[in-house]
């Protein structure tokens, strides 16, 4: 069947195409229907259902006698190893650390928070608390020891799963201080603590609290798969909020299930066996939905990798790793591809390596700017598709759904929405925007099985968020628009469109333009407050390793550029280069935190920043500029 005809069918009877599409998930008790209405624009799928998570990704591989096959592959470049553990025994190693989990009183329910690094525990780990029916939630290890004891006191967890260290170039973390000083900090405190002993960094083990992640399991009986509800929470994972307190966003176990197995044909194009893999991190969405189950459940190989695209120990880190692993899928973030392409702009070190396993690559996790899709595309001749999604959705809301038809890629644009979204451009007053025109980007309810149906013990938090400002719809927090053929345009976060002269310009469009300047790496447009045109642009330009030319010359160029792509109106005069620009740690710039720099305003520094002492830099470089006062 053509896209349009998935998409037609889901649209006659969304009931019916996702009842088809939880035949493949293995149940306990089929649910009887797939939506469940709970009135006031809440949402359940699959409630009256029961199954379990860790049978669906584990288990069944194995009793299909699939158990030879490798389910995952951990490498890690910082360490010099690389470990391969096939289905069968990651059944065991997750039936008997759930067995040693249940000996300590963890059951279904409870909540247990995973605080580790990029190594196969932590998908242990996961899929341990998923075969007891526990609701996991992972932080992001290394996160400071106030953001995790935020974490700790609104999951209120039975135990805590953590490793000694992460390892990043150069560099040991140890993360165990940091545990210590979050548990003392929350005024919950955990029955217990599980700690994975790394050897660059043995911890000192609390007595009576902490247990050594090898002793802890020895002589446990292991523990079966428990049949939990489909409306059963399989995890939350905490994604920042504009109080400031994290927003603990909850995912049911049957409609994720039944999504992201969906997914990885449909979007991935990737059959049981292939290997798929997503570069990211356990900490962030992607790393739930496409580094631990989506594959797993699906049954393919998935990669587990420890270090960066740059400097571990070159750009060319990627390459090697497809190449070895024989990867067929591989996914990452926009900002991972110019790190590369500033250190190896002429794609000189892809050609050492046999990537001929590699069918498509699929980035996400921020705007995908033309000029990075096309480098990859030219050096890897491969389809290199932008898709979009959120933690919210845990999958994607647009993309190329490779494994139905690939579309016709537009530049600049994730494609066209998934089924299950109605995805429309609305005004302030919530009425749909003529196709090409800048607006508010919005899904009407009910979203698909697999999102968010409510947030972690904050369902009024959870509608005024995302339910109030458009009734009837979710509100993404993103700006775009939709052209004739249907593609979706994200062109910013709503708070990135500025107000120059009454003029609504998207950031993201000025930064496509800044990004085709052949010496410009990476770069961020920021809206910065003017007495006389209310808002006014200022560019930021990191340039490509080696580039010889004045910073004058470039920012003349670039602001040149604005002038001529999109027009006087654009008002873009000001542009400063800076090394580096400040982003999370998952690649996203940070973008609202340079305004409040540039405008003098306070402002919380964000827990997910990968280096703070780039606001200073940003700063410095707006002062020069006449801002930041």
């Amino acid at each position: 069947m053509a896209y349009k005809d998935v998409y037609a069918r889901w649209q006659a009877d969304p009931e019916a195409f996702w009842m088809e599409a939880a035949q493949a998930i293995d149940w306990d008790e089929a649910p009887s229907q797939a939506l469940f209405d709970r009135g006031d624009d809440l949402f359940e799928w699959y409630a009256d259902g029961k199954v379990n998570t860790c049978w669906n990704a584990v288990d069944r591989h194995v009793a299909a006698g699939r158990g030879d096959q490798v389910a995952i592959i951990h490498d890690s470049p910082i360490t010099g190893s690389q470990q391969k553990i096939t289905f069968a025994e990651l059944q065991t190693r997750v039936a008997t650390l759930a067995g040693a989990l249940r000996a300590k009183g963890v059951e279904q329910g409870d909540r247990v928070i995973i605080y580790m690094p990029m190594v196969p525990e932590a998908l242990e780990a996961m899929l341990a608390c998923a075969r007891l029916g526990a609701v996991h939630s992972v932080v992001f290890g290394g996160f400071a020891a106030n953001e995790l004891a935020v974490r700790i006191d609104d999951a209120t967890p039975k135990a805590i799963i953590a490793a000694s260290c992460g390892l990043e170039p150069g560099r040991v973390v140890k993360y165990k201080p940091l545990l210590d000083g979050a548990i003392d900090q929350a005024s919950h405190k955990p029955d217990f603590c599980v700690i994975l002993q790394r050897e660059q960094e043995i911890a000192r083990l609390t007595e009576g609290r902490d247990h050594d992640w090898h002793s802890f399991q020895m002589g446990v009986a292991p523990a079966d798969c428990v049949p939990v509800a489909g409306n059963h929470p399989a995890y939350i994972l905490y994604t920042s909020g504009t109080t400031g307190a994290p927003k603990g966003v909850v995912r049911h176990t049957g409609g994720h299930l039944v999504a992201l197995n969906w997914t990885m044909k449909n979007i991935y194009d990737v059959d049981p066996g292939d290997v798929f893999w997503a570069a990211s991190d356990v900490g962030w969405v992607v790393g739930h939905s496409y580094i631990c189950y989506g594959p797993l459940i699906h049954g393919n190989t998935t990669i587990v990798f420890e270090g960066k695209p740059v400097g571990t120990p070159d750009a060319g880190t990627f390459w090697r790793v497809i190449s070895e692993h024989r990867v067929k899928s591989f996914f990452t973030a926009p900002t991972a591809f110019r790190a590369v392409k500033r250190e190896d702009p002429q794609g000189a070190l892809i050609k050492e390596y046999d990537l001929s396993s590699l069918k498509t690559v699929y980035l996400a996790g921020e705007r995908a700017d033309p000029d990075t899709i096309l480098w990859a595309q030219d050096k890897l001749g491969v389809p290199v598709i932008d898709h979009w999604w959120q933690t919210e959705t845990g999958f994607a809301i647009a993309a190329n759904p490779m494994g139905i038809e690939p579309l016709p890629v537009k530049i600049g644009s994730p494609s066209v929405a998934m089924p299950g979204y109605d995805v429309q451009i609305l005004d302030d007053a919530g009425h749909e925007m003529p196709r090409g025109e800048l607006g508010a980007i919005a899904v009407k309810l009910p979203l698909p099985p697999g999102t968010l149906p409510t947030l972690w013990n904050a369902e009024d938090r959870y509608r005024k968020s995302y339910l109030t400002t458009f009734p009837g719809f979710y509100e993404t927090g993103d700006a775009g628009m939709i052209d004739e053929d249907g593609y979706l345009y994200i062109m910013a976060r709503t708070d990135d469109v500025i107000n120059v002269a009454g003029h609504r310009l998207s950031t993201g469009g000025m930064e496509e333009v800044l990004a085709s300047h052949p010496d410009v790496a990476e770069c961020a447009v920021i809206g910065v407050s003017d007495p006389l045109k209310g808002q006014l642009p200022v560019g930021f330009l990191c340039l490509n390793a080696g580039c010889s030319r004045t910073q004058d010359e470039i920012t003349g160029e670039v602001v040149k550029l604005v002038r001529d792509k999109i027009g006087p109106v654009a008002a873009f005069k000001l542009a400063v280069v800076v090394d580096r620009l400040p982003k999370t740690r998952s690649g996203k710039i940070l973008r609202a935190i340079m305004v409040k720099i540039a405008d003098g305003q306070e402002y919380k520094m964000p827990a997910t920043i990968d280096d703070p002492a780039i606001l200073d830099e940003i700063r410095s470089a707006l002062q020069t500029l006449g801002y930041a006062k």
